[in-house]
């Protein structure tokens, strides 16, 4: 509990985290807004509707994930860290489970507060969470943030560069997983990349690119956190066996 509570103070003890927490929910519920005042033809329908800008939150959350890592590296707090904690991997899972729960909370004000403002926009609108599907998508944008935010300490654990894990995290989850899923004959290898996973989970089993992995929401949540749990443990355990 000393290391959750340790990483929670060193989480929000500055104010970055807390910009970044700002900006996403802020950020996701007006391009949501946009969305929903004007009409536009997006293909979705009902609760689905109100959550299609979650991907701006999901990439200010990735780069607060990633910033909460490399930070210590480039100040060198990491060190000093792991002299007063030589548990380097219990310390490391203190901050995976700290910064993937903020995520996790930015995730749902987001999403919830889009649906809320749904409601006025779209009042003709079904938007009323009748059952586990609807709760899903909704809630469930809480759980894609949060275990975004794990695949993102996780670069920022083997990267250790702010710059360079920030545009990698990036450019991965926001680009390159999209553009590849557009290249003919690629669907089939396509549908096994994490963030299209993600997609399949919140847009009720339907991915925004290319096939789909599974027709199951949560199977593809499932695959979605399981990458990043073998992404994390790979970050630990070369944490472990180099020099801070």
């Amino acid at each position: 509990m000393s290391l959750i509570a340790a990483e929670r103070i060193k989480l929000t003890s500055i104010r970055s985290p807390w910009w970044c927490a700002a900006f996403g929910v802020v950020a996701t519920i007006g391009v949501d807004s946009i969305s929903m005042a004007g009409n536009q033809e997006t293909g979705f329908s009902g609760v689905p509707s109100t959550q299609l800008g979650y991907g701006l939150g999901l990439a200010v959350v990735m780069v607060m994930a990633t910033l909460a890592v490399t930070t210590e590296y480039s100040v060198g707090m990491i060190r000093t860290t792991f002299l007063a904690a030589p548990a380097r991997g219990a310390v490391l899972l203190a901050k995976t489970l700290v910064v993937g729960l903020a995520a996790g909370l930015v995730g749902l004000l987001a999403a919830f507060g889009s649906w809320a403002l749904g409601l006025v926009l779209m009042p003709g609108s079904d938007l009323a969470l009748h059952g586990p599907a609807e709760w899903r998508q909704v809630g469930g944008v809480g759980l894609v943030y949060l275990v975004a935010a794990v695949f993102a300490v996780a670069v920022g654990i083997l990267v250790r560069h702010t710059a360079g894990a920030v545009a990698l995290v990036l450019t991965w989850a926001m680009m390159v997983e999209s553009l590849l899923a557009m290249i003919p004959g690629f669907e089939s290898a396509a549908r096994w990349l994490p963030f299209q996973a993600a997609k399949q989970f919140l847009l009720s089993g339907r991915p925004a690119d290319g096939a789909a992995l599974t027709e199951q929401p949560w199977v593809a949540m499932g695959y979605f956190a399981a990458v990043s749990g073998v992404l994390i443990a790979i970050a630990i355990a070369v944490a472990k066996r180099r020099d801070a």
